[in-house]
């Protein structure tokens, strides 16, 4: 007989994600001065950040340079490998704002997806000066990112 899952903790873990830069000290202008995050601990060829409570270490990689690819989704050309975070709607539409005052590229621009369906969400796509792609998003119902169901094609 299976037990019962154990309860879900109250605070969740902080994530913990290293991505490759082709440079310490131009992803640290991007991490912090762009997207607000802040310094952690630092080597030559690494650096943390604090992304919004969650830990993003950007590892020195000579020559890098991310690959891209892309699929489909509600019509949008979605760069494939990418990371981000789900943001209520009013953190969305600040840092939106904040990358537009600091000029920087969408990819894919801020914007609703998934209309009137159960995964509606304003998302929003970037690359860091190492070609990593970032995703923003904030559900119109937060209840819903985690949600089952199936998204018709």
């Amino acid at each position: 007989m299976q037990s019962a899952p154990a309860a879900l903790p109250t605070a969740l873990p902080p994530f913990h994600l290293a991505i490759p830069v082709h440079s310490i000290e131009e992803a640290r202008r991007f991490y912090t001065d762009v997207l607000g995050s802040y310094e952690g601990r630092s080597a030559a060829r690494w650096q943390d950040f604090n992304f919004y409570g969650h830990q993003v270490v950007a590892h020195l990689v000579d020559g890098y340079q991310a690959q891209r690819s892309h699929n489909a989704v509600d019509g949008d050309p979605v760069p494939v490998p990418h990371f981000g975070l789900a943001l209520s709607t009013e953190q969305f539409h600040s840092l939106a704002d904040r990358l537009r005052a600091a000029e920087v590229k969408f990819e894919l621009e801020p914007h609703l997806r998934f209309k009137g369906q159960p995964g509606e969400q304003w998302t929003m796509f970037l690359f860091d000066p190492s070609g990593n792609a970032l995703e923003f998003k904030a559900m119109t119902d937060p209840g819903n990112l985690f949600a089952k169901y199936v998204v018709k094609d």
